[in-house]
């Protein structure tokens, strides 16, 4: 590490914690999602799959996942407003400082440029507005799930009473007027995962890139909370 850099806290330790959960949560929700929707490995198992309960195993663990996010993303958007940390909306918000930190970042990712003319010791507006898009989407494919799920409750039981299907229907019944019935709250909930896909992908080129190109040890956030900024930046 060069003499005149120095770490800067980043992130706190329940967020690399939230982090870290949502991230296995969506690779484990996207895996078993995909069996759900298309049973690609029964034909595998000797005995008949329903033998062997894999489309249950499948649906318990996708169902895990998604209430692990709705838990989290609860707690995100919590902080998204009120964290003593960071406090993200105020770098949405289109003044003249954030639209500029903004556009230098979209213009150096597409011309490879290495100039950085703002402060990034917290983070820069595109970070965050990114930020905001992908958690909007994810919010949109946990209620479209839940939807799907209590679509399944025909009866309108369910083994903890019927409070819990009368609250899923009282917060998600809206997307099928959105989405044009169950078959189009299927289509959306299945494109959003390829949605989410793609911002994940990309997110984690992103953070290579800054890596890369301002030397500032972004990658390392998720990991040890701290990244590394000149000292003239830091006071």
């Amino acid at each position: 590490m060069s003499k005149n850099m120095a770490p800067v806290k980043r992130m706190t330790v329940a967020g690399r914690i939230i982090h870290w959960v949502n991230a296995i949560s969506i690779v484990a929700a996207v895996i078993t999602g995909l069996y759900i929707g298309h049973p690609y490995y029964q034909s595998f198992i000797a005995d008949p799959a329903v033998d062997k309960y894999v489309m249950a195993y499948n649906r318990l663990i996708h169902f895990v996942g998604a209430i692990i996010l709705d838990v989290t993303s609860i707690i995100i958007a919590y902080l998204y407003f009120f964290s003593r940390f960071e406090k993200p909306y105020q770098k949405v918000i289109p003044n003249k400082k954030n639209l500029a930190e903004f556009w230098e970042v979209v213009v150096n990712l597409f011309s490879f440029n290495r100039r950085k003319n703002f402060d990034s010791t917290h983070s820069d507006s595109f970070n965050t507005v990114y930020f905001t898009i992908f958690h909007i989407l994810l919010v949109m494919m946990l209620l479209t799930g839940l939807q799907l799920y209590v679509h399944g409750l025909e009866s309108g039981l369910s083994s903890v009473g019927t409070w819990w299907p009368a609250l899923l229907h009282l917060s998600t019944d809206w997307t099928l007027t959105v989405f044009g019935g169950n078959m189009g709250v299927r289509i959306a909930h299945h494109t959003m995962m390829w949605w989410i896909i793609v911002w994940t992908i990309f997110h984690i080129y992103y953070q290579i890139w800054r890596t890369i190109f301002w030397k500032e040890g972004d990658i390392a956030i998720v990991i040890g909370g701290s990244k590394f900024v000149k000292e003239e930046e830091k006071k």
